[in-house]
């Protein structure tokens, strides 16, 4: 299976072999030079992203390369410098249900499907979105990776579990020892406001599926 982490690695792979930097691959087939920069493969939140197709003909075209021959830089999964982790995925709707989380907020039981997470991580876990309430930043069918043990700050997107078993995804809006103001990512619905001690957990989106 393609994934980001071996798209970027077979175009740093044609670089090397071309003898040139990924800024001077770039800079050979007409593109910025920062094209391929590491800072250009991840989104403002996180999230990887892929090479535009348009990039890679023109790198493709610049060093007389065919996309067989490219497919065959793609590394093996286990080559890539970022490991993967078998991560636990459950429904959002589900995860207000008893059963799936221990005493302490961790995954737990038997009902969790698994996929693929690029990097590793303590308590971290996926929940997959279900309905609207999260458009237009989620949408229905999207998996969205959070981390347990990861400070949530103000701006930051968070979901949260409240001790009467309500689980949403909202923005951090301020958050003392009285008060936890939450922002709705759908316009639509209401912001939240809480005391601490209605929140059972809280824990930082780090990832979300395209």
């Amino acid at each position: 299976m393609l994934s980001h982490a071996r798209i970027w690695a077979a175009i740093d792979e044609l670089a090397t072999a071309q003898n040139l930097s990924p800024s001077g691959l770039a800079r050979r087939a007409g593109l910025d030079p920062t094209t391929f920069n590491r800072s250009k493969r991840k989104a403002g939140d996180g999230r990887p992203r892929w090479p535009s197709t348009e990039s890679i003909s023109k790198i493709l075209e610049a060093t007389g390369t065919d996309i067989g021959q490219f497919l065959g830089l793609v590394p093996r999964r286990a080559e890539v410098d970022t490991p993967f982790l078998r991560m636990p995925i459950l429904g959002l709707a589900q995860a207000g249900s008893g059963g799936f989380f221990d005493d302490g907020g961790f995954p737990a039981g038997t009902g969790w499907d698994e996929i693929d997470l690029p990097g590793t991580g303590d308590n971290v876990f996926a929940l997959q979105v279900t309905g609207d309430s999260m458009l237009p930043v989620y949408r229905n069918g999207d998996k969205i990776i959070v981390a347990r043990d990861a400070e949530c700050r103000k701006g930051d997107r968070v979901v949260v579990r409240t001790r009467e078993g309500e689980v949403m995804a909202k923005v951090l809006l301020r958050r003392t020892t009285r008060v936890i103001e939450l922002e709705s990512l759908n316009k639509d619905h209401p912001n939240r406001t809480f005391s601490p001690g209605d929140i059972d957990w809280m824990a930082r989106i780090l990832w979300a599926s395209q």
